[in-house]
């Protein structure tokens, strides 16, 4: 598989800004990482920067785009997070005084090791790097952004699935007094989403606990989301609080809500319309208001690094 590497990106370009044993077990399981990879990456390594917590010991990535990030404040200001309002700005207004800590994550299914983790040890063994990535959002909008987080291969080969999980399911925290858009019925709560076992284990997936080097922002899914850059932004759940390996197809929310327009995929490709719009152009959030679109690329641009996922299978048929 070929995974390109990215010109090393400079800050000045970059836009301003369950039970007992079976913990144990995992936490024993990081021994083969040796004790500086459980050392470096922990939370527990923060500074203040304002209001905001800076993530220590993130290394560059070489799977980093070259190209410029939108700013913090294009990202943190202009988001779609249903489980705090459906309207762009509700995130920010909304998730204010949301308390992503203490937070814990429960591991489940067809996998070796199991068991609920609180969020520091779930992410202590895993080395944190920076990604720059390219974001397309289903609506056709798109941003650049400076995720930091952990490899999502790392963290499923820590669980040991078995033969039987082809598939990782995720949830998210369902908690309508905390997160008050989850007391509407856009979407059947919580929010659910799920990726093959290949596509979950493939290098550029990550978990991401921060962006632009900080500890992620309540409205962009803290204290832990998935990004998988070559799929619509939906594919992105936050706040994660379950991780279930499985052997069939895990049900997602959009797909729940609207089979004809959201498929278990969603992988990005301008040659598929959404039923309602097209999505062979996307409008990047920062650009200006007559800014001109830009052609959306297969795989949101990454289509040497995954199209070997998809060998034989039809991409309209599987959307």
């Amino acid at each position: 598989m070929l995974i390109r590497k990215a010109p090393d990106i400079l800050p000045s370009q970059i836009t301003s800004k369950s039970n007992y044993l079976n913990r144990r077990a995992f936490m024993q399981a990081g021994g083969a990482l040796g004790a500086a990879a459980i050392a470096g990456p922990a939370l527990g390594a923060m500074v203040p920067a304002g209001d905001r917590a800076k993530i220590e010991n993130v290394a560059k990535s070489r799977f980093s785009t070259g190209e410029r990030a939108n700013s913090y404040e294009d990202i943190t200001t202009y988001n779609n997070y249903y489980e705090f309002g459906t309207g762009k700005g509700d995130p920010v207004d909304n998730a204010e005084d949301f308390e992503a800590r203490p937070w814990s994550i429960t591991v489940d299914g067809e996998a070796d090791i199991t068991g609920t983790f609180d969020f520091d040890d779930f992410i202590k063994p895993f080395a944190v790097e920076e990604r720059i990535y390219r974001m397309r959002c289903v609506e056709a909008w798109s941003m650049v952004i400076p995720w930091v987080g952990i490899s999502l291969a790392d963290v499923v080969k820590r669980f040991k699935p078995n033969s039987k999980a082809k598939y990782v399911a995720f949830e998210t925290l369902e908690d309508k007094q905390r997160m008050p858009g989850q007391r509407s019925r856009v979407l059947d709560w919580p929010y659910r989403e799920g990726l093959t076992i290949a596509e979950a284990t493939h290098p550029l997936a990550i978990l991401a606990i921060g962006l632009y080097g900080e500890v992620l922002p309540n409205q962009n899914g803290a204290p832990i989301r998935l990004v998988v850059p070559w799929k619509y932004g939906f594919k992105g759940i936050k706040g994660i609080v379950r991780m279930r390996f499985v052997e069939t197809m895990p049900q997602t929310s959009w797909n729940m809500s609207a089979p004809h327009e959201y498929g278990f995929y969603a992988n990005v490709n301008p040659n598929v319309d959404h039923p309602r719009w097209s999505q062979a152009r996307e409008r990047r959030i920062g650009a200006g208001l007559f800014a001109d679109k830009i052609p959306t690329r297969m795989f949101n641009g990454y289509e040497d690094e995954v199209a070997s996922l998809y060998t034989g299978l039809d991409l309209r048929k599987n959307f």
